[in-house]
């Protein structure tokens, strides 16, 4: 069973209004379960957009989103994925352990399970010692590792990720993107990935997904063939530039069309 399938799925906002928006079009995608996928295209392309529809955070217009083989809203209720964002939502007014907590609460886990868990994935992210300090009082690559041990908690088998790394420095986003991959492979989760960095895509992914400029449309599937293990010297091989390379002419690619569909409607519209 795939983790994620997308078919023929677009997402219009203001539909037949003079602000209509056509923010992605007749997508298709499947995502196997144990990989990891990153979406990258410009800024705009509709990646969150598509996100959100596989996290039944919005409804599609047209097309059909699942998730493990149910309805997106159907794995929302079941609780089937995790999601963390760039800023790591963590409230500020509950220690570290009681955030990591608090989708065990939704889910009526009792009070020692839930302890009992959170421990577990602060060991897992490598932070047993904050459990009772306050999100406020962590470096910001913390609080990241933090927002992922909550998304994790409930061992959710899909984890949906909007640029969770934006906002770091480059040594703190690296050694995340490290950790991530670790606890990834350490429960076996699967992942979708939306970043605006090429290495970051290429380093993390299986596959990268290239979209086009608004309306979003996959224009290229790109897989990346660097091993299971990924390291610091990864960074350096030979393939993992290739693989950076492959990526980035596909999305000059779709900034080369983009173009040229705008130079002819302006032709037209003349």
């Amino acid at each position: 069973m795939s983790a994620v399938q997308v078919v023929g799925t677009s997402k219009i906002f203001n539909e037949g209004s003079a602000k209509q928006v056509d923010a992605i079009v007749e997508v298709n995608l499947t995502v196997e379960s144990g990989e990891f996928v990153s979406l990258i295209g410009p800024s705009g392309c509709g990646k969150s957009t598509l996100l959100r529809l596989i996290a039944n955070l919005l409804e599609p217009t047209q097309g059909v989103v699942s998730v493990n083989g149910k309805t997106a809203a159907q794995a929302r209720l079941d609780q089937d994925y995790g999601m963390a964002f760039q800023q790591a939502g963590l409230f500020d007014w509950r220690t570290v352990g009681k955030n990591i907590e608090l989708p065990l609460e939704l889910k009526g886990w009792d009070k020692t399970k839930r302890a009992k868990r959170a421990e577990e994935m602060l060991h897992l992210v490598k932070l047993p010692e904050f459990a009772e300090m306050y999100p406020w009082q962590l470096s910001g690559g913390m609080q990241q590792r933090i927002a992922i041990a909550r998304a994790l908690a409930a061992h959710p088998p899909l984890l949906l990720m909007d640029e969770p790394f934006g906002a770091l420095d480059e040594m703190t986003r690296e050694y995340m993107q490290g950790e991530l991959l670790r606890i990834c492979a350490e429960t076996s989760t699967t992942v979708v990935f939306v970043t605006h960095s090429i290495p970051e895509a290429v380093y993390l992914s299986n596959r990268v997904v290239v979209m086009s400029p608004r309306p979003g449309r996959i224009v290229e599937i790109i897989d990346v063939n660097l091993g299971a293990k990924r390291t610091e010297d990864t960074r350096a091989a030979e393939g993992f530039f290739r693989s950076i390379t492959a990526v980035r002419e596909a999305l000059r690619g779709t900034h080369a069309d983009h173009v040229a569909a705008t130079a002819i409607r302006g032709v037209e519209d003349r």
